[in-house]
């Protein structure tokens, strides 16, 4: 049987990992068994004592979990990094721990790779599926981001920035990723540029959350994408 990954980056969420556990192990998937790689990235909350509970007893429909700690917080790109290095799934699904992104649109994603189409999908927050109205100056950002992605990838997505994505293990290796922190997302569509991936993207539903609910990425991180899209699509 063929094997998904779903590679959980933590940090500060143990409010909501049970639930993305239970929520991934509920998705039904013919023909694919699931393991959980979930990383706590220096978490100063019960994350971890969460992830042992979820070790000790997976929810149905999860055959495998693993775990990785950072000692100290170092990002969501070093993060999924760690989880690529002991994964072991045909496919690989980034899935964001603070359920912001619905694993029930984990079919969608996953059915381009499915049926040989795909070396890569992204999911976009603005292609119709249900979403959350929040920050106009984030979306704004997110766009011009993505405009300046697109130009030097020679790719049309509509959301650089969106966090749901899923890939063929083969090409997600052969990215070698670098990102520390939230350089991830425009790494991942440069580099995908670079290898000549075949690249799908779906409409997915957001449920974003506002700074007091424990959104993390902040203007900065926007200044910095700048620098990591020049960054990632030319140089080594």
């Amino acid at each position: 049987m063929r094997r998904l990954s779903v590679l959980v980056p933590v940090y500060n969420e143990e409010r909501t990992l049970a639930d993305v556990a239970r929520r991934v192990g509920a998705v039904a998937l013919a023909g694919l068994e699931k393991e959980l790689v979930c990383v706590d990235d220096g978490s100063r909350d019960g994350s971890f004592a969460v992830m042992q509970a979820i070790e000790r007893e997976p929810p149905p429909g999860i055959a495998a979990v693993k775990l990785v700690r950072h000692e100290k917080n170092r990002g969501k790109g070093a993060a999924i990094r760690s989880a690529v290095e002991v994964a072991t799934g045909d496919l690989a699904l980034i899935q964001d721990a603070d359920l912001e992104y619905d694993p029930a649109d984990v079919p969608s994603l996953l059915a381009p790779l499915l049926d040989g189409r795909a070396d890569a999908v992204v999911g976009s927050r603005f292609m119709g599926g249900p979403h959350r109205v929040l920050y106009f100056w984030h979306y704004v950002a997110n766009k011009l981001l993505t405009l300046l992605s697109n130009m030097l990838t020679n790719f049309n997505c509509s959301d650089m920035e969106a966090g749901y994505k899923a890939f063929r293990r083969e090409t997600l290796v052969s990215l070698e990723l670098r990102s520390e922190r939230f350089g991830i997302e425009p790494e991942i569509l440069a580099r995908l540029s670079r290898v000549r991936a075949r690249l799908y993207e779906v409409p997915i539903s957001y449920s974003g959350r506002t700074y007091e609910e424990g959104k993390k990425i902040t203007w900065r991180d926007g200044v910095a994408a700048l620098w990591w899209i020049f960054r990632y699509r030319f140089l080594p």
